[in-house]
């Protein structure tokens, strides 16, 4: 792997609070210009960026011009965003780090969402690398690596994992190759990137952000959701994904927290890792000291193990069936359905299938389909468990308005072949749930990120945009990644 020169200090962006009447002191083009060399000098050892934008300067340069002439187009107007390459874009490939789709047409249109991007303003600088599929092919997959894209490394270290399955994007932002970045998540693919490279992610109440364009994986809990080095950069362009006329970054002030309470659910949501959990209590003590009060013993129920494998059976159903609509609409001659799809990997089984199988993709053509009863009871269950019997419940008996907990443990070495070490998340229950999750950065331990998350009922991101900033602001700032080659 190539040297990559160390910056001195954490990426930094130019505040999202930029607006027309400033608009003379931003210049997307020198912004721009200023992100691909820097590409150029750090994506080859990290490998965060997928495709780019052959016509990033002309989108960057239009943006320059509209501003000058005072129709600049909102808070992001010119500023360079990074796309998750499962999301379509009619002007650029969408992979979903496959080799089946690698040389099929480009869809033939944006995504919503990636309009909603555009049509702010915002320069799509390109595309990011995925785990393949967004860790959908079998159960032993490598986080970060695709047939397409190849293996993204965590800046931090190179031995260690990205997480995934918006690998891209959350190390896109921590290398400050971007300070925005799409992700999507179904269960923990925003969390896992946000918590492993340091960087902040909101998983959105699913619905709140539209799903049509990206390539699915569950209807009940598909979500894209932005990626940023800051909470209140992080809740600007969610305002643009989301479209709703709320503007969730006004919610990123201070004096927000005093008198907010907040709950602490241990059980298994902690405990897995000693440097999370220590992480997590230093929130903890940070937020009861600026105001905030913290109600401990608020554990969620436990659940049986049985309801992991009704997610599962949901999650397959889901994906057969909806996988088969998205790919009859792409153009071309590529895998029309699920069983094609795994048909083409075995004809191609000395570069997709060279490090993992795709075990799931197997289990979801011989499992349940969503018409049927197991299906149905199973997603039955997941609703229960997680909303009424779980997040709701606790909010409610304790009166709070979020709960927070450890993240994910630092990243893990880097494995292409056999399971990863991941020892536990906080991201199953929300999944679940359809609700929303915001990870934050709380500083590294040995070298590596840890990050905490808050939980919340569905469409509460404006609550819980507030506690997270109000959190952002009582820790001090994560040094930059060194792209040291590992650390102990």
């Amino acid at each position: 792997m190539p040297p990559v020169p160390a910056p001195t200090s954490r990426p930094s962006s130019t505040s999202s609070t930029f607006s027309s009447t400033s608009s003379s002191t931003f210049s997307s083009t020198e912004e721009t210009a200023r992100l691909l060399d820097w590409i150029a000098t750090v994506d080859p050892t990290i490998r965060a960026v997928c495709t780019l934008a052959p016509d990033a300067l002309d989108q960057a340069r239009a943006r320059d011009v509209e501003a000058a002439e005072g129709r600049a187009r909102g808070p992001l107007h010119g500023r360079a965003v990074l796309v998750k390459d499962n999301i379509d874009t009619a002007d650029l490939p969408t992979t979903a780090g496959s080799l089946a789709l690698a040389g099929q047409p480009h869809p033939v249109a944006d995504a919503p969402l990636v309009r909603r991007l555009r049509e702010a303003g915002m320069v799509v600088l390109g595309k990011t690398n995925l785990s393949e599929w967004a860790n959908i092919r079998d159960a032993a997959s490598t986080s970060g690596w695709s047939a397409f894209g190849g293996l993204t490394r965590n800046p931090y270290a190179l031995d260690r994992s990205a997480g995934g399955s918006s690998s891209g994007s959350g190390a896109a932002v921590a290398a400050g190759l971007a300070a925005y970045a799409v992700g999507t998540e179904t269960d923990g693919s925003i969390s896992c990137p946000a918590a492993y490279n340091g960087c902040v992610g909101i998983k959105p109440t699913v619905g709140l952000v539209p799903t049509a364009g990206v390539v699915p994986i569950s209807r009940s809990q598909d979500v894209p959701g932005p990626m940023a080095t800051t909470v209140r950069d992080a809740a600007a362009l969610l305002s643009v994904l989301a479209g709703d006329g709320v503007d969730y970054a006004a919610h990123a002030v201070d004096g927000r927290l005093a008198g907010r309470r907040i709950g602490v659910p241990r059980g298994p949501s902690w405990g897995y890792s000693a440097e999370a959990d220590a992480a997590a209590e230093r929130a903890l003590s940070a937020l009861s000291a600026a105001g905030a009060v913290v109600v401990d013993g608020t554990d969620l129920p436990t659940l049986p193990d049985s309801i992991w494998d009704d997610e599962l059976l949901v999650l397959l159903a889901e994906l057969r069936a909806d996988l088969a609509t998205y790919l009859s609409s792409r153009p071309g001659d590529g895998p029309r359905d699920l069983a094609e799809l795994v048909e083409f990997n075995r004809r191609h089984a000395d570069v997709e299938l060279a490090h993992f199988g795709q075990g799931l993709f197997e289990q979801a053509l011989a499992g349940p389909t969503t018409d049927s009863e197991e299906y149905a009871a199973a997603r039955a269950r997941c609703v229960a468990a997680s909303r009424g019997g779980g997040i709701d419940r606790v909010l409610a008996e304790h009166g709070l308005d979020v709960l927070v907990t450890p993240a994910y443990d630092r990243a893990h070495r880097i494995r292409l072949v056999g399971p990863e070490d991941l020892t536990g998340s906080c991201s199953g229950v929300p999944a679940m749930a359809g609700y929303p999750l915001l990870t934050v950065p709380s500083g590294l331990a040995g070298g590596l990120p840890v990050a905490v998350s808050f939980w919340g009922t569905a469409g509460s991101e404006r609550t819980l945009v507030e506690v997270a900033h109000a959190y952002e602001s009582l820790r001090d700032p994560l040094p930059a990644p060194t792209f040291a080659e590992t650390v102990g």
